[in-house]
Formats: structure tokens, C-alpha cells, sequence
């Protein structure tokens, strides 16, 4: 199901800039004067362990969360000056989401078009996760992966022009993974702009255009996956293991079938 966006195709250019970026939080300097852009229609991915710094770089850009010092914009607005400006452009789908348990679905995404003042259809937003047979359940009986997948249509509300998804597919099954890629890529098509966080190499790997690594506040490497895998191959590496030409996941799809199955 494709969701278009219609206003994130127009123009060219970086969609997000951001420049000298610093957050300390007591004795520790999460982020480090990082400077960064991503471009308009791109899937960008921010990688790195625990305590990187990538979620409090997200919630920076989103407006979230304040920075010490350093600026950031979105589509051309200064986030430190006018978040509530760019909380209108962006979707968020945060790892540990909150909702009202008792509303059905549909009534949560009309809700959350009420924030916004826009007229909401839950029906293509919620067919585009799987869960259309499901808007008249509440919000409480939906499974745990129901609930992440039910997250990513309510970024979708306000048609945003950037989503950010903050460690999106973790703990779904293949086939609920599958689908949110699926849905990733169709967003791409559709010129809208991705930022995720993730710690799935293989997630990163398949999604996005560009990665930045993070590590202690600062970006240590930024580029392609492909073009990152070819440096390290270039400085000598080999792995110790043979690489197939299909994995685990790939015969468990190939048994069990791509479409979801929920009892």
C-alpha cells in the first residue's frame, strides 16, 4: 500500500543540516560536535552501540530535547527557534510508544490527526502495517509487534515529510520485519525522507542510501554500506567464516511464507 507524500518531492538539497552539534549530561558528552546532512528522499541510518549518542542526536533534530550548543534545521527551519514549525513536518515512531489502551485504532488515528487539524482515513494508514482487520480492536489487546507496527502508521498521521523510526523492527518476526522494509522502501519511492536508528547491520545494509557510525558522541565513519564494506576490505579484512549465498532467514521465509500471521 502506498501512502505519497505530496509535499516532500519539491525541491532538491539536504532536508536536514545539522552543524556542531553538543549535548553533555552531567560528566558525560553524549553528543560531541557532530556536523551531518541528509538529503531529500534519502534513507539515512545513525548506527552505534548503547551510549553512542544517536538517539539524543534524533530527538535533537525532532525538537525533543535541547542542545547545548550547535543548530540543526529541517527542511529549512531552525529547530532550536521553531520546533513546534518542525514537529509539523516529521513523523516519529518512538521505540516505547504510549497510547490511550482502551480507544480502538481508528479512534487513536483520528485523535492524533486532531493535534495536527487534519481529517484522517486510519484505513490506508493501517492497511499500510497490516493491522486494517484490527481498527476496531483496542490498543491494549494488539501483541507486542501489533503495537510497534501500529506506532509506525500513527507517525504517519500529519503526511510527515521526514519519519524518523527509532529501532523499528526490534523484536518482530522475519515476516513483520519484512514488511516494514517493505514499507521503508515505498516511502523512498514516494520522495518521502527516512532517518532510523538501528542495530541491525543487515537492516541498515538493505535500507539505507547512507550510514553514519557513531561512537562516544562523535560520527566516525560516514558513507554508503557499500561503499563503508569496501574500506574494509581495502585495509585487509576477510572473514573467518564462508558467506552463503542465502542465510537462516532466508530459508525460514522460504518455509513459512513473507505474509504475517496473527491468531
Amino acid at each position: 500500500m502506498s501512502i505519497t507524500n505530496n509535499t516532500s518531492t519539491k525541491g532538491t538539497g539536504p532536508i536536514i543540516i545539522v552543524e556542531e552539534l553538543r549535548k553533555r549530561y552531567g560528566d558525560i558528552q553524549a553528543v560531541d560536535g557532530i556536523s551531518f546532512e541528509v538529503q531529500r528522499g534519502e534513507v539515512f541510518a545513525l548506527l552505534g552501540p548503547n551510549g553512542s549518542g544517536k538517539t539524543t542526536t534524533v530527538e535533537i533534530i525532532e525538537g525533543m530535547r535541547s542542545a547545548d550548543s550547535g543548530r540543526a534545521w529541517v527542511a529549512g527551519i531552525d529547530v532550536r527557534n521553531n520546533p513546534k514549525a518542525v514537529k509539523q513536518l516529521i513523523g516519529v515512531q518512538l521505540q516505547s510508544s504510549a497510547f490511550f489502551e482502551h480507544l480502538k485504532l481508528a479512534e487513536l488515528l483520528r485523535m492524533l490527526g486532531s493535534i495536527y487539524r487534519v481529517k484522517v482515513d486510519p484505513d490506508p494508514l493501517l492497511e499500510a502495517v497490516d493491522l486494517a482487520e484490527r481498527k476496531s480492536a483496542s490498543f491494549r489487546t494488539l501483541s507486542g509487534g501489533q503495537k510497534q507496527r501500529f506506532a509506525i502508521a500513527a507517525s504517519l498521521v500529519n503526511d510527515p515529510d521526514v519519519v524518523f523510526l527509532d529501532e523499528p523492527t526490534t523484536g518482530l518476526d522475519p515476516q513483520a520485519r519484512r514488511l516494514i522494509w517493505d514499507l521503508a522502501k515505498t516511502w523512498k519511492r514516494d520522495g518521502r525522507t527516512v532517518v532510523l536508528t538501528t542495530h541491525y547491520m543487515e537492516e541498515a545494509e538493505e535500507l539505507c542510501d547512507r550510514v553514519a557510525v557513531m561512537d562516544s558522541g562523535k560520527i566516525i565513519a560516514m558513507a554508503s554500506p557499500a561503499q563503508l564494506i569496501d574500506q574494509l576490505i581495502s585495509r585487509g579484512f576477510h572473514r573467518e567464516q564462508e558467506v552463503r549465498l542465502a542465510t537462516l532467514e532466508d530459508v525460514f521465509l522460504d518455509l513459512t511464507g513473507r505474509s504475517l500471521r496473527e491468531f
